[in-house]
């Protein structure tokens, strides 16, 4: 069986010991503040970037570059390596797009290559908890067709439940109206959304305040959990500069559901830029989206 890499985007969210110990590859996307691009070769601590949200920044974003997906996987081709690519979902950026005419040009051009690239309809930790599902079944033996072939049948059991502290940056990106940003923000009404069969942000429904909207996560958790029969022994949470309620809502699922692996991490830029500073989100498997 011919050796396989995995490769990712950075919209996937993993903490970079985990990127390491599991040789895990990367394609960037970029994010952009007042005309300086961050993303590949310069980055802003997290932190950095959230406090500059907090204070007025608003940062651009653009997909993964076509030349930066090609010098990548001919590299890990030039190497020996079969490809995996677990994209972020097409509904939210055209990165998926790239990598799969990237990765489609290089196989005509290499009669033997082999790259697969899957559509994860995921974003953030939940595109790293469904690379977390193919690392693990590369460790067990499977082939990159069996793994492959794993995820696209489970996908659609990766579940996505979050919530934003400020409307504003919603309304910026499209996913809610003016009128509902400002008066949800004067009334303090926390959105709670989650992530479509189709990879898109969808409103789930509406709390007021933000330990309701934290306990509403866990909630919904529960009601996607429901009728579940597959493994669920991990959960993903990422959060934008918010740790202690991250924190919060992992102790809340372990005392729950019995889960004990919990990873904390950040929302990446890319994404924070339209989510916003204090977005909590939440991953797992469940029985349904």
């Amino acid at each position: 069986m011919k050796q396989y890499i995995i490769t990712t985007d950075t919209t996937s969210d993993l903490p970079d010991d985990y990127l390491k110990q599991h040789n895990i590859a990367m394609l960037p996307l970029y994010y952009n503040f007042n005309g300086t691009v961050y993303g590949d070769k310069v980055f802003l601590d997290p932190k950095e970037f959230y406090d500059k949200m907090r204070k007025g920044a608003m940062p651009t974003t653009m997909a993964v570059n076509p030349d930066t997906a090609r010098n990548l996987f001919v590299t890990l081709l030039d190497q020996g390596y079969d490809i995996l690519h677990i994209a972020f979902s097409s509904a939210l950026s055209g990165s998926c797009s790239v990598a799969a005419t990237v990765a489609r040009e290089l196989m005509e051009e290499r009669p033997g290559a082999k790259i697969l690239v899957i559509d994860s309809l995921c974003a953030s930790l939940g595109e790293g908890l469904l690379v977390h599902k193919a690392v693990k079944l590369k460790e067990a033996g499977k082939s990159i067709d069996e793994t492959a072939e794993w995820l696209e049948q489970n996908k659609l059991n990766l579940c996505h439940m979050f919530t934003v502290d400020d409307l504003h940056h919603l309304h910026r990106g499209g996913r809610v109206s003016k009128a509902t940003a400002i008066i949800g923000t004067l009334i303090n009404v926390k959105p709670v959304l989650h992530v479509d069969n189709e990879g898109r942000l969808i409103p789930l429904n509406n709390v007021r305040g933000r330990k309701k909207a934290l306990l509403s996560l866990v909630d919904q958790m529960e009601e996607s959990l429901k009728g579940y029969d597959g493994q669920n022994d991990i959960a993903f949470i990422s959060h934008g500069d918010s740790y202690e309620d991250a924190e919060y809502v992992g102790n809340l699922v372990k005392e729950r559901f019995g889960i004990q692996e919990v990873l904390i991490h950040y929302v990446s830029p890319t994404i924070g830029a339209h989510s916003g500073p204090g977005t909590i989100a939440l991953f797992f498997m469940g029985k349904s989206r």
